[in-house]
């Protein structure tokens, strides 16, 4: 490979646009993974509006991360022309409305469970040989909210996310792939909004800094 590929799985909106976008400012190919299509076309349309001679180009993958067999296709599809990956990055999640343990919506649970957990349970053997073939690295974005009050949806299906996560990274520790967990600081994200209405966002750290910060610590 002559240059370096990125699988960004969440790519649609928020960090994981944002990084993917930075990652094809830095002159990586990206392979950009979100269910909403016009979301994956603006962010194609922002990274070629910027004129950059080296930016990397961004392949739209339109699919949703909890079909597995989408992101199998996909991921055989990225074995056959690339090889494999230098990068995955893995900010797709879902963050069900806040509410008490005792009034969990079986429906946004169930959601949760799906994207959060099973998503991420499926996609790692799959990326995995991708990962080994480029000796690269897998990067999970830790919220550690679990917990916390009216969080339970969110906040317990995000950290069964990272403890697999977690065990990956020890397993692999001394033969590859790669796995890293950050914890972003907090930006002023449609999310963020949504559990702190009326929030000062003064404060927030801009999110392409952030995403800059994440994928350049690496």
């Amino acid at each position: 490979m002559s240059r370096k590929l990125a699988l960004v799985t969440g790519a649609s909106r928020g960090l994981g646009a944002a990084m993917a976008e930075h990652l094809a400012v830095k002159g990586w190919d990206v392979v950009a993974v979100a269910r909403t299509v016009g979301a994956l076309e603006e962010l194609d349309d922002r990274v070629k509006s910027l004129g950059l001679p080296g930016a990397g180009n961004l392949t739209l993958a339109p699919m949703d991360v909890t079909n597995e067999d989408a992101m199998r296709h996909l991921c055989r599809s990225i074995h056959d022309r690339w090889g494999g990956v230098q990068l995955w990055v893995h900010p797709a999640v879902h963050v069900a409305p806040l509410a008490p343990a005792g009034s969990l919506d079986m429906k946004d649970w169930d959601k949760s469970i799906a994207t959060n957990v099973r998503a991420t349970g499926s996609l790692i053997p799959l990326v995995e040989p991708l990962l080994i073939e480029g000796n690269g690295t897998a990067l999970f974005l830790d919220d550690p909210r679990g917990g916390e009050k009216f969080f339970g949806a969110y906040g317990a299906t995000k950290a069964a996310q990272i403890a697999l996560a977690q065990s990956w990274a020890l397993e692999t520790a001394k033969h590859g792939p790669r796995v890293v967990i950050a914890v972003p600081r907090p930006m002023p994200t449609a999310t963020r909004a949504r559990f702190f209405p009326g929030e000062d966002r003064s404060p927030l750290i801009d999110i392409r800094v952030e995403a800059a910060r994440l994928l350049d610590a690496l």
